[in-house]
């Protein structure tokens, strides 16, 4: 069956031209971000647990995670915590197979304490964390549609689309450097760098602005003295990290809620205001290129938790961006492309609805001399479109 592909050329300014762009991404540790990780750590556990004992991945989805605050009291040297974070794991999951019971909900709890303590190392997970699984089971009609069909394709769990764009814009890029930068790099040098970090970027014409809200994690920060040194140690960096990008003018402002006199500041026990001061639930966040993007057209579906066999909330979101990115990369005279994949639920996962692809040529390009070869990608990227499924799977696809 022939795909219903449609290519357009877009007639608009260039987002790089455009006087005001806005870029933000909520980094590991935000409470938005948490509760996403969450999420993807137990559909990837589940995964796993399905394969090993049955050799196919069951029904689940657990996108609908919470994150709430708990209480504590930071201070300079070490504070502590007062009441814990309270985590609430819900969504639906395979219970039952073939007349065998699966510990569903332990495995979810696990995934969510495993990964919890990789990314806030400070966390007492004994003492400061609560976890509350309530997963139930999904509906009769979406286990149906989602039953495995040797040699046939999935078919699709919802009438749902996906968005993707590439390639990204140099704000774009700096956002995505510096997190990485963060958290890869920089905190193993300066440990009192916490884990709940967001990055705000605006460009005005040629000028941007960097916000950025870095928790400190008070036992290895002594006093106030020590805090502004960290914010001045930021600063440089981050201004080095997007030098590297970009010849425009880069200003950066870190923590600019701190009341220095008052010694009123960002200062945490474990790295994250959900200790105290900060909700977050399941696709309040990134899109799943890792950023928020309001220049960008966007799907407001939550990427993570989803199942990657059929849910086309995952699925599309993560193809979209893929086929976005491999069109710039090997098709010449592209300055911008946007995809937009549109499901019918109980139809095949390759075959959309509509694939809406909208390029924006690069001047003196014309649509119609390389309307083919994006075409012949786009077609390739949704016959191959379990390769996403067996990508998120192996844990070789990020989610937010």
């Amino acid at each position: 069956m022939k795909r219903n592909i449609q290519i357009e050329a877009l007639d608009q300014i260039p987002l790089e031209k455009q006087r005001i762009e806005l870029v933000e991404r909520k980094c590991l540790g935000h409470p938005d971000s948490l509760a996403d990780g969450i999420a993807e750590s137990i559909s990837h556990a589940l995964c796993k647990t399905y394969l090993e004992e049955f050799g196919v991945v069951l029904h689940h989805n657990t996108d609908q995670g919470e994150v709430v605050a708990g209480e504590s009291r930071p201070k300079f040297g070490g504070g502590k915590m007062i009441r814990p974070i309270y985590v609430l794991i819900d969504g639906r999951a395979t219970k039952q197979f073939n007349g065998i019971t699966i510990p569903a909900d332990s495995v979810a709890v696990e995934a969510a304490h495993t990964y919890l303590h990789k990314i806030l190392p400070e966390l007492n997970l004994n003492r400061d964390l609560m976890i509350d699984c309530r997963l139930g089971t999904g509906s009769t009609d979406l286990r149906d549609v989602f039953k495995p069909s040797q040699g046939k394709t999935p078919r699709s769990n919802d009438t749902s689309f996906g968005v993707g764009h590439a390639p990204f814009s140099e704000v774009e890029t700096i956002i995505r450097n510096a997190a990485e930068y963060i958290d890869v790099k920089l905190r193993k040098k300066y440990p009192a760098i916490g884990q709940d970090i967001k990055i705000m970027g605006l460009r005005d014409g040629n000028t941007i602005t960097l916000t950025i809200a870095c928790a400190i994690v008070d036992k290895y920060c002594a006093d106030i003295k020590e805090y502004q040194e960290y914010m001045v140690i930021l600063n440089e960096e981050i201004v080095k990290i997007a030098k590297k990008t970009t010849k425009r003018k880069v200003v950066v402002h870190v923590n600019t809620a701190d009341n220095i006199k008052k010694e009123s500041v960002f200062l945490t026990v474990t790295g994250t205001s959900a200790e105290m001061g900060d909700d977050g639930s399941v696709g309040r966040g990134n899109r799943c290129n890792g950023l928020i993007t309001p220049n960008r057209p966007m799907s407001m579906e939550a990427t993570s938790g989803k199942n990657p066999i059929n849910h086309i909330g995952k699925i599309y979101n993560l193809l979209s961006t893929q086929i976005a990115q491999e069109c710039v990369r090997k098709v010449d005279g592209i300055d911008e492309m946007y995809v937009r994949l549109l499901s019918q639920i109980g139809q095949p996962i390759d075959q959309p609805l509509v694939a809406s692809v909208q390029v924006l040529p690069q001047c003196g390009i014309k649509l119609k001399d390389i309307n083919g070869d994006i075409l012949s990608i786009v077609d390739e990227k949704l016959a191959t479109v379990t390769h996403v499924t067996e990508s998120v799977i192996r844990g070789e696809l990020k989610t937010f």
